[in-house]
């Protein structure tokens, strides 16, 4: 069953206060964002949480992608005139159930922002645990489905 809520990330946010993504960026942009995506996707798989990654744009218009498919994992790129604050503000304002919102950034100005709307504010370190958690859980799914698919491969045929 689906949770309701609902993590907004700021995208440019985390990439600058995650030191693994940091030097990355330097090197390689949309590795760096392609990094986060799927450390974001554990979250996403272990607790069905929908996700929403923003980063500001270039382009007149917004761009959305699905990097798996799913509605529930989305990311954004604003259009050049709106920054990722902007449009994660705009969402937050929108949203049947604020408080659902969980919001991820640094920024300050940003966090009372959204706090203000309803939303709770996550910290960059905060959201890096959640996702060594979530991370945890998927691992040890999958490991658990390693040891019945080994103990069905032993069993005998009939």
């Amino acid at each position: 069953m689906a949770s309701a809520k609902h993590l907004l990330v700021d995208g440019p946010n985390i990439l600058h206060a995650w030191p693994e993504l940091r030097a990355l960026l330097r090197r390689d942009r949309d590795a760096a964002r392609s990094q986060l995506g799927r450390r974001l996707a554990a979250i996403h798989d272990a607790e069905a949480v929908r996700i929403t990654l923003v980063f500001d744009g270039r382009g007149p218009e917004l761009v959305v992608e699905r990097p798996s498919q799913q509605e529930s994992f989305t990311v954004l790129f604003t259009p050049s005139r709106l920054t990722a604050d902007d449009v994660i503000e705009q969402l937050v304002a929108r949203a049947a159930t604020p408080g659902d919102c969980h919001v991820a950034t640094a920024d300050q100005t940003e966090r009372r922002t959204v706090e203000a709307l309803g939303a709770l504010a996550v910290t960059p370190d905060d959201l890096a645990a959640w996702c060594e958690r979530a991370e945890g859980r998927l691992g040890a799914q999958a490991a658990g489905l390693r040891r019945r698919n080994a103990q069905e491969w032993r069993r005998p045929a009939p």
